[in-house]
């Protein structure tokens, strides 16, 4: 996989939002018998945070998290104190990015309109960090 990844270069990995690493599902996860949770529910969660972007962003040319502008970005994507040294921790340990802080500050956004939140959370942040897992300076 190093070697794969290696043949990647930094600039494109940055543009990619999600990176993750999906393990083998053991047998008893396939074989168990509670059920999960149903498409059609998830669906509609990822309807309605697109309903939210969409009525956020207005008539502006961002139909959704992911097209925000560095201006919508500082509007729509507000801090507080604990997600602000999450990030600074992040940004600056693990060697990420101009774009990768603006990517992970997007799909924060994204977590918590999935989640019904208004504001950012601390959570919000950590997880979108994780969605880094492929950026170049952890496989170094």
């Amino acid at each position: 996989m190093q070697k794969y990844r290696q043949r990647i270069s930094g600039p494109l990995l940055d543009r990619i939002d999600l990176h993750i690493e999906v393990p083998a599902v053991r047998y008893e996860d396939l074989a168990g018998k509670a059920p999960g949770e149903p498409s059609e529910a998830i669906r509609a969660r990822v309807e309605t945070a697109r309903r939210v972007q969409q009525e956020r962003l207005g008539k502006t040319k961002a139909s959704c998290n992911a097209r925000m502008n560095s201006r919508q970005m500082k509007e729509h994507c507000n801090l507080d104190e604990a997600s602000q040294e999450l990030l600074r921790v992040a940004i600056s340990e693990l060697n990420f990015s101009a774009r990768a802080y603006d990517r992970i500050l997007k799909v924060a956004r994204t977590i918590a309109d999935l989640a019904g939140r208004q504001q950012l959370e601390a959570e919000d942040v950590s997880e979108a960090i994780q969605y880094r897992t492929l950026d170049r300076n952890l496989w170094v």
